[in-house]
């Protein structure tokens, strides 16, 4: 046990689910479900009953440290990694490594998002313990792969073979990223493809050789503060390093070019929350298949098929909608259609455009 640790990716904007999740305050740290736990606390407390609690960490974005602080009072200082400008997921893994390999170079990692729905904690737990200890004993790479229910455009895929590492693990042969509604249907019907959950499991020797061997200039940049990590001057080093790492996500950089990926196949009620309609096809719905919060004051007529997110104090009356997104906050009201909702990253442009960064 002293030998796993989790890194967990919390420093998304979330732009998909604006208005509520704002550059300021996005997704990650809302209670999205009216659960009374937002999404990052969800993730840190499956990974507390997986593993020592001290050998958590959370790579962020160094604006969010207060809320990070807030949200997990009982995390410590040095287990928060606050990235000075955000570069994609690449450099945030290679920071955590080489921070965690001073401390184990034993260690093995579970890397994960911070944003995303797991279901059945049960299966999730049986299945990141097999793959911490798969990775224990290999050097190789894996990741979860989820096993598909739909022809879904909005999640990577991944191809894996009949070769098998140990039992379960299959070795991949592409990642494709964001298919088209045809191709997507094409993998589902080849039975040999699954969604990339995004959550991948290694050895630290594992990924340094990886990083060593495809982005050896992000590896060595990162690897000259081994001297600094878990000290005073490890902040300052972090400001220079990320002022010289390239943009990349670790997927580009070292996923689809090694030889030595394998796939555990998974079914544990696992979604991306990655756009308002994924929140709404998971979650409790009235009897028109209208989603809104328990609490939320709502009066709806002739509307079904909505997502319906508004302050829990305003009461909200709604006549002859159908398929729409309905999202409020403090200052700002989204009223679109739930079938269009891909296009919400150009809404946010004109909006930057036509009134500033205020509502962004």
């Amino acid at each position: 046990m002293k030998n796993n640790f989790a890194v967990i990716m919390a420093g998304g904007v979330g732009s998909r689910f604006w208005p509520m999740s704002r550059t300021s305050y996005p997704k990650q740290f809302i209670d999205i479900f009216g659960t009374g736990k937002t999404l990052i606390q969800d993730t840190y407390d499956r990974f507390k009953s997986i593993l020592p609690e001290e050998n958590i960490f959370i790579v962020t974005n160094a604006i969010y440290l207060d809320i990070i602080k807030e949200q997990l009072p009982t995390i410590s200082a040095n287990q928060v990694l606050a990235e000075p400008v955000m570069r994609n997921t690449a450099p945030c893994i290679a920071y955590a490594t080489y921070k965690i390999n001073k401390i184990n170079p034993d260690a093995n990692i579970v890397v994960s998002p911070a944003d995303h729905l797991i279901i059945n904690t049960e299966n999730f737990t049986n299945c990141i313990h097999k793959a911490l200890e798969v990775a224990s004993n290999h050097d190789c790479l894996f990741t979860l792969g989820v096993m598909p229910s739909r022809p879904d455009t909005g999640y990577g895929y991944i191809q894996y073979s009949d070769c098998e590492l140990e039992e379960g693990f299959q070795k991949v042969k592409t990642f494709t990223e964001k298919p088209d509604e045809e191709l997507a249907k094409t993998f589902i019907q080849s039975g040999d493809f699954l969604w990339n959950s995004g959550i991948f499991i290694w050895s630290s020797k594992a990924i340094i050789n990886a990083l060593n061997s495809f982005v050896p200039g992000l590896s060595e940049t990162f690897k000259e503060g081994n001297a600094a990590y878990n000290t005073e001057k490890e902040k300052d080093f972090i400001a220079s390093a990320y002022e010289r790492s390239q943009n990349i996500s670790i997927d580009f950089a070292v996923m689809e070019k090694a030889d030595n990926v394998y796939v555990l196949p998974v079914q544990f009620g696992w979604s991306d929350l990655g756009t308002w309609g994924s929140i709404h096809d998971l979650g409790e719905k009235d009897e028109n298949q209208n989603f809104y919060k328990e609490n939320s004051k709502v009066v709806l007529y002739d509307t079904t098929n909505c997502l319906i997110e508004v302050n829990k104090d305003k009461l909200v009356v709604i006549s002859g909608l159908t398929d729409y997104i309905i999202v409020e906050s403090k200052d700002a009201l989204l009223i679109y259609p739930k079938k269009e909702e891909q296009n919400l990253r150009q809404v946010l442009a004109d909006v930057k455009t036509k009134h500033g960064q205020k509502y962004i």
